[in-house]
């Protein structure tokens, strides 16, 4: 069963762009209605992307990000307090 969804102009153009695209690459005509699939399909397999792509804020972190911030840090071996940072920052 076939349902409509309407699109803004800038959007269905991008669509025949990329339509196009894929026939002149592949040599293959597809429809837009296979191509929506194929973009549904894609978005549903990384749902967790799209549906931070809807946030407002990336903050908190998620804990790939705290991990992959861990994993950058390393020991000066200097014990550094508070004005040790404040005369690094201004002087």
């Amino acid at each position: 069963m076939a349902t409509a969804v309407k699109v803004d102009e800038d959007a269905k153009s991008r669509l025949e762009e990329l339509q196009a695209e894929i026939r002149l690459r592949t040599g293959r005509n597809v429809t837009q209605q296979e191509l929506l699939t194929r973009l549904i399909d894609g978005a549903y397999e990384s749902r967790d992307e799209i549906i931070d792509s809807f946030r407002e804020s990336t903050v908190p972190l998620s804990e790939d990000e705290k991990e992959a911030m861990r994993e950058g840090r390393f020991r000066s071996g200097l014990d550094t307090d508070e004005s040790d940072i404040d005369d690094v920052l201004y002087g």
